[in-house]
C-alpha cells in the first residue's frame, strides 16, 4: 500500500481541532480466514479452501476501516508478547497508520485467535483467548480528544450508569466526542430492552436488522428504525444484501439506499466497514442518502475480498470503482444508469483522490497470499 493519504476532512481541520477523527478500543485477534470451502467439514472430515488470509481481527477491522477512509484514528488494545501479537501491532502501527499510544504489550498473555470459514454468504468462527489483563477504562485513562468514539453497547461496562463510575466512552463524551454506537450478537436470547437505555448519551446507533428488531421488539425492519430514532438523532439499521436505512434527527432526513449487487467471497467485517463510512460521512456532513450509499459501497467493496479487516476499501479502490461504474453505465442497462445516479457525488470527491492513494493490502502473514490458486493437497499414503 502507498503511504500517500487522502484527508476527506482536510477542510474540517484547524490547529486547535482534536487530535484524531476516531478513538476505539476493544480486543484485537488474530484472525486465520478460510475461503471458498464448498461446504462445512463433517465430523471427522478433512476438505481443502480455495484461500485463506491472516491478519488483525476483532476491534482491528474497524481501526484499518476508518484509517483506509483517512480518518486519523486512534486504538486502546491489550496485545501478546507472541508472534502473533508483534504480527497484529506491526500491521496495524506501520502498514495501516492506526495510533497505539494508548493500547499496551503484557508478558505472557497470549493473542487471542479466530479462525473463520466462508461458505457461501456466511460465516462459522472458532476462538480462543483470555480477558485482557486490564479493562479498557483503566489501560485508556481520559482518552485523546477526537471527534467521535465507536462502542459496542454492553452490560458488562454499560454507558451512562446513575451512580456509577465514568467509563473511557462517557469520558470521551463529556469533552465534545460524539458516540457512534453498535451492538453485538445476544447468545442467551434475552435481547433487554433496557439495553437501549445506553443510548442517552449516544449520537448514532447502528445495529442489524436480525439485531434492531430484537431489542426493540418489532416486527420490521423499518418499525425496528422508528423505535431506535426516539433514542439516538441518528438512527441505522443495516440489511445485509437489502441495503441500509437511516433517520437523522438533526437534518430531518430519512433515507433508504439498497446495496450495490456484488459477488460476496468473505462477509467478515462487513459491518465494521460499513459503521466506518456512516463515521466519515457524518462527520463530513453529507446527505443521508450519500451516507448510506458510500457505506453500503465501502462495504459491498469489502465483502469481495477475502481477509476480514484487510478487505476493507481504501480511497484508491473507491476511485477504481468509481470510474468503472460511469464507464459501464452507457451500456450497463437499467440499473448501470440507476447506479450512475446513486454515487454521482463520488464526482465531487473522486477527482481529489491522489493517483497512489491507499489501496487493499494482501490478507496474509506469508509475503504472498493464495487466494485464486486451486488447492494442492500432498499425495497420502493409505494406512
Amino acid at each position: 500500500m502507498s503511504v500517500q493519504a487522502y484527508d476527506p476532512l482536510a477542510g474540517e481541520r484547524s490547529p486547535e481541532g482534536p487530535q484524531f477523527d476516531v478513538f476505539l478500543a476493544g480486543t484485537v485477534f488474530l484472525d486465520i480466514i478460510f475461503t471458498g470451502l464448498p461446504a462445512m467439514p463433517a465430523a471427522g472430515t478433512e476438505i481443502w479452501a480455495e484461500g485463506m488470509g491472516s491478519c488483525p481481527g476483532g476491534i482491528a477491522n474497524l481501526a484499518i476501516a476508518t484509517s483506509r477512509l483517512g480518518l486519523r484514528t486512534s486504538l486502546a488494545a491489550a496485545f501478546g508478547d507472541d508472534d502473533y501479537g508483534d504480527f497484529c501491532w506491526r500491521t496495524l502501527e506501520q502498514q495501516e497508520a492506526v495510533d497505539l499510544s494508548r493500547s499496551r504489550r503484557f508478558e505472557h498473555w497470549h493473542s487471542p485467535v479466530t479462525v473463520s470459514m466462508a461458505v457461501n454468504r456466511d460465516r462459522s468462527m472458532v476462538t480462543h483467548g483470555h480477558a485482557a489483563p486490564m479493562t479498557a477504562s483503566e489501560m485508556i485513562g481520559r482518552p485523546p480528544c477526537s471527534r467521535a468514539v465507536i462502542v459496542t453497547l454492553s452490560a458488562e461496562e454499560p454507558l451512562d450508569v446513575p451512580g456509577g463510575s465514568c467509563n473511557w466512552a462517557e469520558l470521551a463524551h463529556h469533552d465534545g466526542s460524539l458516540i457512534f454506537a453498535d451492538v453485538g450478537w445476544d447468545p442467551s436470547g434475552a435481547w433487554p430492552r433496557s439495553l437501549l437505555d445506553q443510548l442517552a448519551i449516544c449520537h448514532a446507533f447502528m445495529p442489524n436488522a436480525t439485531e434492531a428488531m430484537a431489542y426493540t421488539g418489532t416486527e420490521t425492519p423499518r418499525d425496528a428504525l422508528y423505535a431506535i430514532a426516539d433514542h439516538v438523532p441518528l438512527a441505522v439499521v443495516t440489511d445485509g444484501a437489502n441495503g441500509a436505512m437511516a433517520i437523522d434527527s438533526t437534518t430531518g432526513e430519512e433515507a433508504f439506499v439498497p446495496a450495490p449487487r456484488v459477488t460476496a467471497l468473505d462477509p467478515t467485517g462487513a459491518g465494521d466497514v460499513f459503521g466506518a463510512g456512516i463515521v466519515l460521512g457524518t462527520l463530513s456532513r453529507w446527505p443521508l442518502a450519500d451516507r448510506l450509499a458510500f457505506a453500503g459501497l465501502c462495504a459491498a467493496l469489502a465483502v469481495q475480498q477475502f481477509g476480514g479487516s484487510l478487505a476493507a476499501p481504501g480511497w484508491g479502490d473507491i476511485a477504481d470503482w468509481w470510474h468503472e461504474a460511469r464507464e459501464a453505465a452507457d451500456h450497463g442497462g437499467a440499473y448501470g444508469n440507476a447506479l450512475a445516479r446513486r454515487y454521482a457525488f463520488l464526482d465531487r470527491l473522486v477527482p481529489s483522490v491522489p493517483v497512489g492513494a491507499v489501496r487493499r493490502a494482501a490478507a496474509t502473514i506469508a509475503r504472498a497470499a493464495d487466494v485464486g490458486m486451486p488447492p494442492s493437497p500432498p499425495a497420502r499414503q493409505k494406512e
